[in-house]
């Protein structure tokens, strides 16, 4: 398996509902609207085996402070294989200019494999939401 990473936004809408469901993301049951998020957000870097998509991150910036990581996954027949590390990796080369790089993490299993990736947590702080689901 080769599998080739791009920051161009090759994919299709169903392409990404595709990878999207595949780790049961909610995100993925709105095609139309995640894939206009993920065309108008400023970083998208991609994974691919073939034509599969295999794996995605993207982030939101300001331009110089901060940026937000807002979707690092992998499709699961493809997890272990060290695309998340590559992308994460790639996100921090893009971004190591900026102050800071935010990822929120939602799973709570997943926060030792992005401690692993560098990130930490910050303290007592709590991410807040509003949630118009």
């Amino acid at each position: 398996m080769e599998i080739r990473y791009t920051d161009k936004r090759e994919f299709t809408e169903k392409q990404a509902e595709e990878l999207f469901l595949s780790v049961n993301w909610t995100s993925g049951k709105h095609p139309e609207r995640l894939y206009k998020a993920l065309q108008s957000c400023e970083t998208v870097f991609t994974a691919w085996d073939g034509d599969q998509l295999v794996g995605l991150a993207n982030a939101i910036d300001d331009g110089g402070m901060t940026a937000y990581v807002h979707y690092l996954l992998v499709h699961p027949d493809y997890q272990g294989a060290d695309i998340g590390r590559e992308l994460t990796e790639m996100m921090k080369r893009r971004y190591e200019d900026f102050m800071y790089m935010f990822l929120v993490a939602e799973n709570p299993p997943l926060v030792g494999y992005y401690e692993g990736l560098g990130f930490e947590k910050l303290g007592d702080r709590s991410v807040m939401a509003v949630n118009k689901r």
